[in-house]
Formats: C-alpha cells, sequence, structure tokens
C-alpha cells in the first residue's frame, strides 16, 4: 500500500481571496478577518490518502442494514423488550460480503413502515398513498396507521412484487 501527500495553495473560499469576511452580521461596510485563511487570503490544503487495494473486512459487524432511518440499533433491553439485531432487518455480515443485496424483507420492519424506511434506502420506492397523508407534517410514527405498520408492508410487498409503486 502507498501513502500519499498532495498540498497546495488556492484561493480561500469563504472571503473569495480578500483576507475579509462580510457576512449577513456585518453590515454597511463592516468586514471581519477570515477566520479561515486568517486574512491571507490564501487556503493551504493537505490531502492524505493511501492507495485502494480492495475491501478490507471486519472482525466487529455481525449484521448490515442498507441504511438507518434514525433509529437505535443494538441488542439489549427496553421497555421489558428483549432485541437481537436481526429484529432490525437486514442481513449477516457474511451474506453482504459475498454480495448479496438488499430486497424485500430486510428492511427494518419492526420499527419504521414502508414510507420511513424507503425515504431513506431508496426513495424511489417510497410509497406515496393517500394513508401517509396523515402524517404530513408529522413524524412517521405520528401516522394514524403506524400501529397497523404490518398491514402497509404486505400492501407494499404486493404493489411492489408487481411492480406498481404508486407516486
Amino acid at each position: 500500500m502507498s501513502h500519499h501527500v498532495i498540498e497546495f495553495n488556492r484561493k480561500c473560499e469563504s472571503c473569495k481571496g480578500t483576507g475579509l469576511y462580510v457576512g449577513f452580521a456585518e453590515k454597511d461596510g463592516a468586514a471581519v478577518v477570515c477566520h479561515d485563511c486568517k486574512g491571507t487570503g490564501c487556503y493551504h490544503t493537505k490531502i492524505e490518502y493511501d492507495d485502494f487495494e480492495g475491501r478490507i473486512t471486519r472482525d466487529d459487524v455481525e449484521r448490515v442494514y442498507e441504511t438507518n432511518p434514525g433509529i437505535g440499533i443494538g441488542k439489549g433491553m427496553e421497555g421489558g423488550d428483549r432485541y437481537e439485531l436481526s429484529d432490525f432487518g437486514g442481513m449477516s455480515y457474511s451474506a453482504w460480503i459475498n454480495g448479496y443485496k438488499f430486497g424485500a424483507g430486510t428492511e427494518n420492519r419492526r420499527f419504521t413502515c414502508p414510507a420511513w424506511w424507503y425515504q431513506s434506502a431508496n426513495y424511489e420506492k417510497k410509497p406515496d398513498w393517500n394513508e401517509c397523508l396523515s402524517a404530513l407534517g408529522r413524524t412517521f410514527s405520528h401516522c394514524d396507521h403506524f400501529k397497523d405498520k404490518n398491514k402497509c408492508w404486505e400492501r407494499w410487498d404486493k404493489e411492489f412484487a408487481q411492480g406498481v409503486i404508486k407516486c
């Protein structure tokens, strides 16, 4: 593996090379010395990198998820419920490392609805059903239908399997 260092000077983007910054708080001809270039107008950039020689495996990962829409994922207890990594969807690390693709059933169906999941995982697959409008302006978990999200997943499976996602 080869390590590389690239260094160069460039015009400071914050002050456009003037050394002086004028933002929304500086009015009527006022300016402050640019914080990024310290007034020089010049910004020094240093990039260090190693050549890519292939993906490195990890020994500390058991399960892989396509995305995380903002939910804590992990083993343990919460509110009397015991969770395993598989409760959050995903696939085994060995399946992922061997090239398996995420598909129906690998979503976090226990804690998200199709709209919530696919907003992060693949927006093209996010359903835009009339029922989802009850959550408009609120979080997905406040949708009137969230408590019955298993029905939404059943519908999503039917429509997705047929390639009919209504948008």
